[in-house]
């Protein structure tokens, strides 16, 4: 039963019949702990208590209804915050209707109640602080990290790089950019949410805040063709799991003026959102992590906590409610989302835009599931195939693109080398935009692969740096260039 009003009489005489439970408690008179028993209904779904009923459900009826209304209401008015209540008369019977509460949790005398099957207990410091979180009046986000360390988690290196993406002014001190910026607490104590944006490994802070990815042969967990777990700060953690993503779909090759365009399978814009959301939005006081599945027909992105408080399924796509603020914040600042609210709908658009299905999004009390159909097999043929999925009926036309020693963006990036060139220079040169992508897909592996070299290995981020072929590189688009 559902109380959102006062009872009628038929209601009255059916929770009579039914006894006390959950949502209904039996008081002969005014009891002294009235407001325990509303503060614990408030903090539960709703409730009513009949005043001049038994515990055995017998009806002895309560005198002066006026004067017990208006003790009933000021003892509502007195928890923290005020609880609405409903009180009617039913024959001799006082009734107090508890409808469902907006404003949780809710205490009485400075201590919490919630109901427990037929009876109000008081609750653990544990489960009001759950409450708090449940309700989004608390936010884990914003909660003190103990175990970070100002000296040595917050090298120069670490900071750099943060506060290139955030937009920081070089000449603004460390400790009051991140005053400014709500990261650290009252006491210059650095919040998780600080945290995971500073991190070299995200675990060190929150041991499930990382992303576990999987690629799987066919539509089933069966059979495992490659996992990985990506664990460095946020930021970095989402580019490097679309990467990841991207070498294991299909990739379509579109010569455009001399140039070579690649267009993924899906949209790799609404990808990145997608993992962003998930990353984003996660409950991270769960003992769950983002997981990320890839199947022959689909991708599943999944993220603990199910939806924030105040956000029903219906809303997706039109609103939006962070149960992360600060974090989702400062990933905007960073240019890692996009504005609250309109995460969901620019997924669907740039899906829609693309040629392929909207997502399918899944919710459920613990987690919500962001599904993306893949292309048909008809269309699939037309694709270069994943490395991952490379087979013997793979035509010679496509082998090349697949060799083992490195990606097609590798590659592509020793064709247009000519000395040592600046990494503007580099991305002008392939036509890329974005410094992210050119970094995870291109650079990174290609320096990884000892393909290509740094002028200043010494500091990576130098104004002056530089990027020039090793002799393997060298001959790798050597090979390359003579099979053209």
């Amino acid at each position: 039963m559902t109380f959102t009003s006062a009872l009628s009489k038929e209601q009255f005489h059916n929770l009579i019949a039914l006894g006390e439970g959950f949502t209904t408690e039996f008081k002969r008179a005014m009891p002294s702990d009235l407001g325990r028993e509303m503060c614990a209904f408030a903090n539960a779904t709703g409730g009513v208590i009949l005043l001049g009923v038994s515990d055995a459900g017998e009806i002895v009826g309560v005198a002066d209804h006026n004067q017990l209304k208006s003790r009933v209401q000021s003892t509502a008015r007195s928890a923290d915050p005020p609880i609405s209540v409903e009180v009617e008369s039913v024959g001799e019977v006082l009734c107090v209707v508890v409808p469902p509460q907006e404003r949780k949790p809710y205490s009485f005398g400075g201590r919490f109640f919630i109901r427990d099957g037929a009876s109000s207990q008081q609750m653990s410091n544990e489960e009001v602080e759950n409450l708090f979180y449940a309700v989004g009046r608390l936010h884990f986000d914003k909660k003190r990290c103990e175990i970070f360390s100002m000296e040595s988690d917050l090298d120069d290196e670490t900071w750099t790089l943060f506060s290139e993406r955030a937009k920081i002014p070089a000449a603004m001190e460390r400790l009051v950019a991140l005053r400014n910026l709500g990261l650290v607490d009252v006491q210059d104590r650095m919040t998780y949410a600080g945290a995971w944006l500073l991190a070299r490994d995200i675990r060190r802070f929150t041991t499930t805040a990382h992303v576990s990815c999987a690629l799987f042969m066919g539509t089933e967990k069966v059979r495992i063709l490659d996992r990985r777990d990506f664990h460095s700060d946020i930021p970095t953690m989402i580019d490097e799991v679309v990467a990841w993503i991207l070498t294991k779909i299909n990739v379509e090759y579109i010569i455009k003026h001399v140039r070579r365009q690649e267009r993924p399978e899906l949209p790799e814009e609404a990808l990145r959102e997608a993992v962003a959301n998930a990353v984003a939005h996660r409950d991270y006081r769960s003992t769950a992590n983002v997981q990320i599945y890839i199947f022959k027909d689909r991708i599943e992105i999944v993220s603990p906590g199910g939806l924030p408080a105040g956000m029903e399924e219906a809303d997706l796509g039109t609103k939006s409610v962070p149960r992360n603020p600060l974090l989702f914040g400062m990933l905007y600042r960073m240019d890692v989302v996009e504005q609250i609210g309109s995460g969901i709908r620019r997924i669907r658009e740039l899906c829609r835009e693309h040629g392929v299905p909207e997502p399918v999004i899944d919710v459920s009390e613990h987690w919500v599931t962001t599904t993306f159909l893949r292309p048909t097999a008809e269309v699939e043929t037309k694709l270069r195939p994943s490395r991952d999925q490379v087979t013997p009926e793979v035509t010679p036309e496509v082998t090349p693109e697949v060799t083992p020693e490195a990606t097609p963006e590798v590659m592509g990036l020793l064709q247009v080398m000519s000395g040592a060139m600046d990494r503007n220079s580099l991305q002008k040169a392939l036509g890329l935009k974005a410094e992210k992508n050119f970094r995870l897909l291109y650079l990174r592996p290609a320096i990884e692969a000892e393909l290509v070299e740094m002028t200043i290995p010494d500091k990576p981020r130098s104004s002056k740096q530089r990027y020039r072929l090793t002799d393997k590189g060298q001959a790798l688009r050597d090979r390359l260039t003579q099979t053209q």
